[in-house]
């Protein structure tokens, strides 16, 4: 009879194993999970200088307030309108992508190339706004003053509603497209070689071969990376919308971060950005299941 080993024996075992997953677990524990401790301060009028034992318990008044503050639904509004609009054009850009440097045959230069697309992701949004304002500036931009040469009035790119959606989501797809085909070319690594000879063979194009073979063979895949990229819908990062947007483009800029952003850091209401920040937790987890419910219904896996 097989005697059951304890815990104690795989710790001992795999001891160096376990030490090298510590990091990665402390980083969860200090930085994701002791601060949920914080959401206490959502239900409290909470007071920097008595703090969460201190402070008083007012349950739903934080967010009542802010459901009745039209600030927090234009934010809302923008911080959806902003993350689709961006899913709308990077998504399929990203898998077409992926498809284009797949079917590179010569090695030095696919391999140059996936260099130089994933290089942007790893630059600051400070140096990607900085090089946003230098290129699109109305009066001394690179682009505009290349626009006035052929005979076209300068655009209002960063001071525009919508030429500033058009500015954001060009500069989010220039920094984050490379990094995105990554997954996608690692599951095109696992299509079976001899599909596409036997696909040559039967007369099929290189088109075809793409249309038949690829595509079906990274659909599970592009299925999982969609129900993620819209679990997110509402969260959006702090850095391009605040450092891109200005006073003129407000009313478009204005999403959840920077809101909370100035609610928590500028105003030191850090119970009602707190508030926010659970409520915005909750309907992303919300948007998760319904869309991985609609994913299983058309036939995909899911995540859940």
């Amino acid at each position: 009879m097989k005697r059951k080993r304890g815990a104690l024996y795989y710790l001992k075992r795999d001891f160096w194993l376990y030490l090298c997953v510590l990091p990665v677990i402390l980083y969860y524990f200090i930085f994701k999970y002791l601060p949920m401790a914080g959401i206490v301060m959502a239900f409290q009028d909470y007071n920097i200088f008595k703090g969460i034992l201190g402070s008083e318990f007012v349950g739903m008044e934080n967010f009542l307030k802010i459901f009745k503050n039209q600030q927090f639904w234009n934010s809302i509004r923008n911080t959806l309108a902003l993350n689709l609009a961006t899913l709308a054009v990077s998504f399929p850009l990203t898998i077409m992508l992926a498809l284009m440097l797949n079917e590179l045959r010569a090695v030095k230069f696919k391999r140059v190339s996936q260099s130089l697309l994933y290089l942007p992701h790893f630059i600051s949004w400070v140096v990607v706004a900085g090089i946003a304002q230098n290129l699109f500036n109305m009066s001394n931009g690179t682009v505009n003053k290349m626009l006035e040469g052929i005979g076209v009035g300068p655009i209002p790119f960063l001071s525009n509603n919508a030429w500033w959606v058009f500015t954001y989501i060009l500069c989010n797809i220039w920094k984050e497209i490379g990094w995105g085909t990554i997954i996608y070319l690692a599951a095109l690594t696992g299509v079976d070689e001899s599909l596409y000879e036997a696909a040559y063979l039967d007369g099929a194009t290189r088109l075809q071969r793409i249309r038949y073979i690829t595509l079906p063979m990274i659909k599970s895949v592009a299925a999982t990376m969609l129900i993620l990229n819209v679990s997110k819908m509402m969260s959006i990062g702090l850095d391009a919308p605040l450092l891109l947007g200005n006073t003129k483009v407000m009313a478009i800029s204005e999403v959840i971060s920077t809101y909370v952003y100035r609610l928590g850091i500028e105003k030191a209401q850090y119970d009602l950005a707190t508030a926010i920040g659970l409520f915005q937790s909750l309907v992303n987890i919300v948007i998760l299941v319904v869309v991985d419910r609609a994913a299983k219904l058309m036939g995909e896996e899911g995540i859940l």
